[in-house]
């Protein structure tokens, strides 16, 4: 571990969140050009709460207190999977692109979980 990073930085769900994080922006940016501001600005939220969730927990001073940042970042995956299908049925985002989106945020979703779990 390189002793010059936050602790988040060597966490693996970490690294997982931002890269799904990365995908999702584009699709909330792709809502705003659309003026579908409310889903941009709701799904840019949820986004940043994923990553930010899982960084500030390993700031945490027990496992128990880490677990619980671990939960509100899981249920904002959901919350993001949530958008999606919204977004998906307005017709902004085709089968493929769900679906793809879809997959990743359920990977997360069960990375995060099980990592959560070896905290309890």
């Amino acid at each position: 571990m390189h002793k010059d990073v936050f602790r988040f930085e060597n966490l693996e769900i970490w690294k997982n969140a931002i890269t799904v994080s990365i995908k999702l922006f584009d699709i909330a940016d792709l809502a705003a050009e659309k003026k579908l501001f409310r889903f941009s600005e709701q799904l840019n939220g949820a986004i940043m709460s994923i990553s930010n969730n899982i960084a500030e927990g390993s700031g945490a001073f027990s496992k128990k207190e880490f677990a619980q940042f671990l939960n509100f970042s899981q249920r904002s995956v959901f919350e993001c999977a949530n958008i999606i299908c919204i977004l998906h049925i307005k017709g902004l985002l085709n089968n493929e692109k769900k679906e793809k989106i879809y997959e990743e945020l359920m990977i997360l979703n069960k990375r995060i979980a099980t990592f959560r779990k070896t905290l309890l």
